[in-house]
């Protein structure tokens, strides 16, 4: 399944390569105060692929807190937050916004909290390199 999605001016864009085919999608509501502020509900699939798209880099900014351990990618035009980064191991990992989801069915959409406030940054590293996407390419386009 290909789900596409991206910020509100589309300056960033995303392609999502689901695989296999999902009879449910997870959309898991992060309980930090940085979504909680952004209404984040983020969702990956590990076997899949990610192609991002940014027009013009320069209205992009991405925002660390805490471990510093992801990157939250910020158009700053329109003020959505499509996407979430992790670099591990020199390997780029990433989740998507479910907000910024374009003509998915929403019963296909699984809520749920999730509560990562207590995890060491080991283990925070290694449910990312399981669970995020592991296959996620950027490509700049012409403005």
């Amino acid at each position: 399944m290909l789900i596409c999605g991206g910020c509100h001016c589309a300056n960033i864009s995303f392609k999502l390569t689901w695989e296999p085919e999902p009879s449910e999608i997870p959309a898991r509501a992060c309980t930090c105060s940085f979504c909680i502020r952004h209404g984040g509900v983020w969702t990956s699939c590990p076997a899949g692929s990610l192609t991002v798209a940014i027009k013009d880099s320069s209205l992009v900014s991405a925002y660390a807190f805490g471990t510093k351990a992801a990157e939250f990618h910020i158009c700053s035009r329109c003020g959505t937050v499509p996407l979430v980064t992790s670099r591990i191991e020199g390997r780029l990992y990433a989740v998507v916004s479910v907000n910024a989801l374009e003509g998915l069915n929403p019963s296909l959409l699984r809520r749920s909290l999730a509560t990562f406030e207590d995890e060491s940054e080991e283990v925070r590293l290694a449910r990312r390199k399981r669970n995020w996407i592991a296959n996620v390419e950027y490509v700049e386009t012409a403005v």
